[in-house]
């Protein structure tokens, strides 16, 4: 009903706004037989907003806040251009817009790709795409997560490339993609913050490979993924994933494990925590992810969510530990309409992070935690 109403507006639009000027247009914006292909497009318009209490202590720091917040707004378009050609564009509108200086395109632009069916089992994507990645915290989009663990919060998930999806079986299915190992370049992602012997690579590159397992008639799923990429000239990051699905009718169980070993750091948290004006090198990130949801009827759903996250990196004997960070996030979900995706919720999100005795005695680091209330909805909703 939606889409019919919006194709006869679009047909109508050009009368309604010429009909007084005598150089009116003889046809419409859209010519009449090209309207069919409206009803190959779709239109959705993703939004959450919350209402935020939180508060923050750590050693002598304490603050706290009240606030309203978008926390996700996003347009997407993807439509059938032909039986064998898919096109794919979102613009998150509360991301950065900057045109980034590798893969022209703003941060905002998070996909546009093209997807060409090659065969019944081979799949070619082309453009910027959300990288083969493994885990199921990966797979949900940002407007279903209220807080990403930690190498996921800083990682960078849409870049530039190609990439191939292979059905081998029905119930296998195989991905490899060459990409951007990022979206600017060297000096405009670290600035005057260097490391030794940095140097800019002729093609800052990654190679991403997954697996995706379906067992038990989709009782059980796994995504695991390998990628390896260079940040920069002879020095890259290693990054493994195992992400695992259980499901019934009410209930959902899933658990990833997170691997990462980076020779630059590429997601941040080491170098803040050393602060001394250099990229933080040859640093791991471990990382343990469970969410467990939970349909107590139609209308009321139950999840939660653990994680940890330790960083490691080269400061007395080459590995030592650092900081482990600690979350938790229950969450309700209330969803009164039949008919259409709009969902209110209630969350509690903790997050604890504790620094070892050497990285408090000698880097004058303590201990600190956040603790957050928010009541708000969630509405992926389809316009056309």
């Amino acid at each position: 009903m939606i889409k019919s109403f919006l194709i006869s507006v679009l047909l109508l639009m050009p009368l309604l706004g010429f009909s007084q000027q005598n150089d009116s247009l003889a046809e419409p914006v859209i010519p009449l037989e090209k309207i069919e292909l409206l009803k190959n497009i779709n239109m959705t318009f993703d939004m959450r907003m919350e209402f935020r209490a939180y508060t923050f202590r750590g050693g002598d720091n304490y603050y706290n806040g009240i606030q309203f917040q978008n926390g996700h707004t996003a347009l997407g378009i993807s439509g059938k251009l032909h039986e064998r050609v898919n096109f794919h564009f979102r613009n998150r509108f509360n991301k950065g817009g900057d045109v980034q200086t590798l893969d022209q395109l703003g941060s905002n632009i998070e996909l546009a790709f093209i997807n060409v069916k090659a065969s019944p089992s081979l799949n070619l994507l082309l453009g910027k795409m959300s990288a083969f990645y493994g885990g199921y915290e990966y797979e949900f989009s940002a407007l279903n997560v209220l807080e990403y663990n930690d190498i996921y919060n800083n990682a960078l998930a849409y870049v530039t490339g190609a990439g191939i999806s292979y059905q081998a079986l029905p119930n296998h299915t195989f991905g490899l993609q060459v990409l951007n190992s990022r979206t600017m370049h060297y000096d405009d992602l670290y600035g005057d913050i260097v490391a030794e012997n940095i140097q800019e690579p002729i093609w800052p590159v990654a190679v991403v490979g997954n697996w995706r397992g379906n067992f038990f008639d989709g009782k059980f799923q796994t995504v695991y993924s390998m990628s390896y990429s260079n940040e920069v000239k002879n020095r890259g990051t290693s990054f493994f994933t195992l992400g695992h699905e259980y499901q019934n009718p009410n209930l959902t169980l899933m658990y990833d494990f997170h691997y990462s070993y980076e020779e630059v750091d590429t997601k941040g948290i080491m170098t803040s925590i050393l602060d001394d004006d250099r990229i933080a090198e040859d640093v791991t990130y471990i990382e343990n992810w469970l969410r467990a949801e939970y349909r107590f009827s139609p209308k009321f759903q139950g999840l939660l969510t653990l994680m940890t996250s330790s960083a490691y990196g080269d400061v007395t004997t080459g590995h030592d530990h650092m900081r482990t960070s600690y979350g938790y996030i229950p969450t309700f979900y209330y969803s009164p309409f039949k008919n259409i995706d709009i969902r209110f919720y209630l969350a509690y999100i903790g997050r604890y992070y504790d620094y070892t005795n050497y990285a408090v005695e000698n880097l004058d680091l303590a201990d600190y935690n956040k603790n957050e209330i928010r009541v708000g909805f969630i509405a992926p909703l389809l316009l056309l």
